[in-house]
C-alpha cells in the first residue's frame, strides 16, 4: 500500500507565533489569578504543551480523555474516557482542545465540567472548523479556523497515526 501524499496546511512557525499570541492573551486575562488547563486527550496534547510555555501565570495541568471519532467520521455519541484526577470546584478552569468541529464533545464537555463548579470555565482551541458545527457552540481563544478539510498533525490523528507531524496537514486522495 502506498503512502498517502500529504500537504502542509499551516506550517510550523505561523503555528508557534499564534500560540505565543494565544498564550499572551490569556496571560493578560487572567492577571494575577492561577487556572487549571484542562488538556482534551489525545489531540490537544501538543497544543497545551506548546500553549503552558507562553501563560505567565500559576498553572495546574490536568487531563480529560473523550472519544467520538472512528477513522474520519464522527459516531455522534460522546465517551469519557479519562476522568480529571483532582477537583476543579472555584477553580479558573481553560479547556484546551485540539479542534471544535461539530460541537457536540465540546458542548458535552462543557456540560460535565459546569456540573463540578468551577468559577469559570473558558475554551481554548487550537482549530475551529465552524462550517461543521451541528450545536452552537463557541470557543474563547482560537487558534486558526479553518474549512471543512480533515486534517491531521500537531497533535490531530487519522487512525492513531500523524500526531507527530509539526505541521498541520491535509492528507490527499
Amino acid at each position: 500500500m502506498a503512502s498517502p501524499k500529504i500537504e502542509v496546511l499551516i506550517p510550523h512557525d505561523e503555528i508557534q507565533a499564534r500560540i505565543a499570541a494565544l498564550g499572551a492573551q490569556i496571560t493578560a486575562d487572567y492577571q494575577g489569578r492561577s487556572i487549571v488547563l484542562v488538556g482534551v486527550l489525545k489531540g490537544s496534547f501538543i497544543f497545551l504543551a506548546d500553549l503552558v510555555r507562553h501563560i505567565d501565570l500559576p498553572v495546574r495541568i490536568e487531563f480529560i480523555g473523550t472519544k467520538s471519532y472512528e477513522g474520519t467520521t464522527t459516531s455522534g455519541q460522546v465517551q469519557l474516557t479519562k476522568d480529571l484526577d483532582k477537583p476543579i470546584q472555584e477553580e479558573d478552569v481553560l479547556l484546551v482542545e485540539d479542534i471544535i468541529d461539530t460541537g457536540l464533545t465540546l458542548n458535552y464537555l462543557q456540560h460535565v465540567m459546569s456540573q463540578r463548579a468551577p468559577r469559570s470555565l473558558k475554551i481554548a482551541s487550537f482549530l475551529d472548523k465552524p462550517s461543521r458545527r451541528r450545536i452552537a457552540v463557541e470557543g474563547d481563544y482560537i487558534g486558526f479556523t479553518i474549512e471543512d478539510k480533515f486534517v491531521i498533525g500537531y497533535g490531530l490523528d487519522f487512525d492513531q497515526r500523524y500526531r507527530n507531524l509539526k505541521d498541520l496537514c491535509i492528507l490527499v486522495p
